[in-house]
């Protein structure tokens, strides 16, 4: 007679957090190290020892240069937190990893009101806003239409129908301002800073409580729905919750920034593949987002140096070849 042995469950679960745990670590520290590396990269070199003075306020030569450099680098940090999570929770709750703001229609959203308002002369003040409800409205159109296993689908055909309608727009638009807008619709870092940053870290702050809640959540998300409803969650209504938590967290680092593509496609996949885990962890996806965003941004200023490249061009560029090989990947 065949004798079937249970294995007690807690100490799988137990590994699979002390894994997580490791590796959020592991991320910190090497945010710290890209960090302070992106500081000392530049048209002036300033040795790590004088960066470490620079921050904590003791006199040094390069007071001046790490004090200019560090509002763009914390920019980086808090833009990449924010595509990160937005990356994970959309496809956590999608349970696809090619569900990404920059995908599903929310960056091309507010690329188009952005555009807009470059064409119409309107004051700068209202770039920011106009390009949040640009991608809160796109997105809003992608979770009408894009329910179940069309998600994904429905905001390609979002992100291509608002791209063609702004590619109109600075078609006839004069050419110093169809070039800001270009600009602006690429992504760049540059010119921003604290202010910036402030605005997108008030929003992650805000949403602590739901991105608390999103890691339990989520783990029901990965299971079918049936299955689900079964045991008792509301599957609609905390898919609903997950995703609107992700839209708003692109939508305001879209706003602050321009569309930055690629990090919050790549950062939950990363962290996930580090994690070994079933779905994008929260907490790592984050981490790695702002990695990703900080190396591409100091590689987009010094690589080509003197000409600085807006970052969202590094970033696209990775983004191609990953999208293509996360596709094959996904065929195999």
């Amino acid at each position: 007679m065949t004798r079937l042995v249970l294995r007690p469950a807690p100490a799988v679960s137990f590994t699979l957090h002390r894994r997580g745990v490791v590796v959020g670590v592991g991320l910190l520290v090497l945010l710290a190290v890209v960090f302070v590396g992106a500081l000392c990269i530049g048209s002036t070199s300033v040795q790590p020892g004088d960066v470490l003075r620079a921050v904590f306020g003791i006199p040094t030569w390069a007071g001046k240069v790490v004090e200019l450099r560090i509002p763009r680098t914390v920019l980086a940090v808090v833009i990449g937190v924010a595509l990160g999570l937005a990356g994970a929770l959309l496809q956590g709750v999608s349970r696809n990893p090619l569900a990404s703001p920059d995908v599903i229609g929310v960056s091309q959203g507010a690329g188009l009101a952005a555009t807009m308002v470059i064409v119409a002369g309107a004051p700068v003040a209202v770039l920011p806003p106009a390009a949040l409800i640009g991608g809160l409205g796109a997105a809003a159109v992608v979770l009408a239409f894009g329910r179940g296993n069309r998600f994904v689908l429905a905001g390609i055909a979002v992100a291509v129908a608002v791209k063609a309608i702004t590619e109109i727009f600075i078609v006839g638009a004069a050419p110093i301002d169809g070039q800001r807008a270009q600009i602006w619709l690429i992504g760049t870092l540059a010119g921003w800073g604290y202010d910036e940053a402030l605005v997108v870290a008030i929003v992650v702050v805000a949403l602590i409580p739901v991105l608390l809640w999103a890691g339990r959540a989520l783990d029901t998300s990965a299971l079918s729905d049936d299955v689900a409803r079964a045991i008792g969650v509301r599957v609609g209504a905390r898919k609903l919750v997950l995703a609107i938590a992700g839209v708003v967290l692109a939508a305001f680092a879209t706003a602050q920034v321009g569309a930055v593509d690629f990090v919050a496609l790549a950062a939950p996949q990363i962290a996930r593949q580090l994690a070994k885990a079933e779905r994008p962890p929260l907490f790592c996806a984050a981490l790695t987002g702002a990695v990703l965003t900080v190396v591409a941004d100091t590689a987009a200023r010094t690589v080509f140096a003197p000409t600085q490249l807006p970052v969202g061009v590094l970033t696209a560029a990775l983004g191609g070849p990953y999208l293509v090989w996360l596709l094959v990947r996904r065929k195999r």
